[in-house]
């Protein structure tokens, strides 16, 4: 791009600064440049339009309304923020001027609802109805005639809560069905009584995992626990408050299990120091997390039952929400991991009964699994104004809820698209085969040594830390003290071979040796 290039904001870009307000940035802005070509770039989710000088003169308010409406999608958050602060003559002006015009009705409906005045405009009689946001762009929900307009109100929810999911090429429904039935054909191929024992395995893996991403290891009962409501969850409705409660309960400290939704402000952060901490994410105060879950709830309800949006997306827009609100004290980022398997189960993603440990790839792509959550919570908290006290509570001095009323899901449903594609693609098939490996390795052990489970456990486990070898101080546990040298020769040598592991790490055997065939 030419250093000497001018560009001017025009759309919600120009409205943003013209009415000085700071809303969650949109997935696109647009710019006119002088001199000029059309160019488009994109980013971290988010695009850059710029247009020749010459393609578009606004002069008005009005005027960059209807370009972001025509070329920008729906930015709710923003329109909700401005359109009041419109004088009322002048936006009756703008709606007599073309009553009929598909963009002017759009602002003639939200101004009224985001507002509450009705302007001095009939309703309209005639005209087709048109669809408040573009199908082709935005997945969209159950159509709602309203007649004064003459527009079909097509939101996920409802004008005042509703996430956006735009369509992209991994968030389509014939994409979720190629995983399902991937995932389908590997099952399948699992013989029977490896496949009742993994999923149990799956089950504990899961678990383990969901408490590592936050550096927790769960007590053998809470774990346990655990295990128990994620076998549950294609069965039992979770997505009502006693249930979600009760679900927290299970899974935290009894010291602070919760009652109802948090009284008091919470955030995600890392302390760095005394009195220091690096905040994450900022939630809605807790006079707002009522409302805000109420709706949440009845969107979660919807979408874990109906098709409108593809299984994948519907568990991102469910979980990501709810990690958002943050509406526990504590517990909240294991609840928003158990969601997304509540969801996709309900939507029958996957063979019944299979739990994809899709946790285990969260925990190997740290970096991915924060990128999506950081598309919202890092603009969020730099548009938040809060104080922490000297015992690290935190006052939240803006208003929140309008922040959390439109979240644009898009990146967090592709993220997630990603994560269990890869669930399905290496991790599933992985912890197959070293269920199988296992079975082949406990076999060849016990022909070298009928040793107790527990000790021939540990023996597997260390070696398969150790690249098949058991170390010269592992060999010192008493565990071992009656294995001979010769013996754990053989038997590690039974598990190289069963694990395929490398054949530099197998020893030779001596003559008279014991032999793990």
């Amino acid at each position: 791009m030419p250093h000497n290039r001018q560009l001017t904001p025009i759309g919600y870009q120009w409205i943003t600064q013209h009415f000085k307000v700071e809303p969650i940035p949109h997935f696109v802005e647009s710019y006119l440049a002088q001199p000029g070509v059309r160019i488009r770039e994109h980013g971290k989710g988010r695009s850059r339009e710029i247009y020749p000088h010459t393609q578009y003169n606004p002069e008005s308010v009005f005027d960059h309304l209807e370009f972001a409406l025509k070329r920008e999608g729906l930015h709710l958050e923003l329109l909700r923020m401005v359109l009041p602060r419109i004088p009322e003559k002048e936006m009756t002006d703008f709606v007599r001027s073309k009553p009929t015009g598909a963009n002017v009705r759009r602002v003639w409906y939200l101004y009224e609802r985001f507002s509450g005045k009705n302007l001095r405009i009939p309703d309209m009689s005639v005209g087709n109805y048109i669809d408040l946001i573009d199908p082709e762009l935005y997945f969209t929900g159950p159509v709602m005639k309203l007649a004064r307009w003459r527009i079909n109100r097509n939101l996920l929810h409802t004008v005042h809560f509703s996430p956006m999911i735009r369509r992209t090429t991994l968030l389509h429904p014939a994409k979720d069905g190629e995983l399902h039935e991937r995932c389908a054909d590997l099952i399948g191929d699992v013989p029977p009584e490896v496949f009742q024992r993994a999923l149990r395995y799956l089950y504990a893996k899961e678990t383990r995992t969901s408490y590592a991403i936050e550096h927790e290891t769960p007590s053998q009962a809470r774990a346990e626990n655990f295990m128990a409501l994620l076998a549950k969850a294609a069965t039992d409705d979770f997505l009502n408050q006693e249930a979600l409660i009760r679900l927290q309960n299970a899974i935290v400290d009894p010291r602070y299990a919760a009652k109802t939704w948090r009284e008091i402000q919470n955030y995600v952060g890392r302390t760095l120091a005394p009195c220091m901490e690096e905040i994450h994410l900022v939630p809605p105060r807790p006079d707002d997390i009522g409302p805000l879950m109420e709706e949440w709830l009845k969107l979660a309800v919807r979408l874990s039952r109906s098709p409108i949006l593809p299984p994948i997306a519907s568990a991102a827009v469910v979980a990501w929400l709810f990690v958002y609100f943050h509406p526990f004290e504590d517990g909240n980022g294991r609840i928003h991991r158990f969601l997304i398997h509540h969801v996709l189960a309900r939507r029958k993603f996957g063979p019944d009964g299979v739990l994809l440990p899709v946790s285990a790839v969260l925990l190997n792509r740290p970096a991915d699994y924060d990128a999506s959550l950081e598309h919202f919570s890092v603009p969020l908290k730099e548009r938040s104004d809060y104080e922490l006290d000297d015992h690290g509570g935190m006052t939240v001095l803006n208003n929140t809820k309008d922040y959390f009323r439109y979240i644009d899901c898009t990146v967090m449903a592709e993220a997630l698209y990603g994560f269990i594609e890869e669930t399905i693609e290496k991790e599933l098939p992985a912890e197959f085969r070293f269920l199988q490996h296992y079975d082949t390795a406990r076999a060849a052990m016990r022909d070298v040594v009928d040793m107790p489970e527990p000790t021939a456990n540990l023996f597997l486990r260390l070696c398969l830390q150790n690249n098949g070898r058991l170390s010269k101080n592992k060999r010192k546990l008493p565990a071992f003290e009656k294995i001979t040298p010769a013996e754990i020769t053989a038997l590690e040598n039974a598990i190289i071979r069963a694990y395929g592991l490398s054949e530099s790490a197998r020893l030779p055997m001596a003559d008279g040796e014991a032999t793990a065939d």
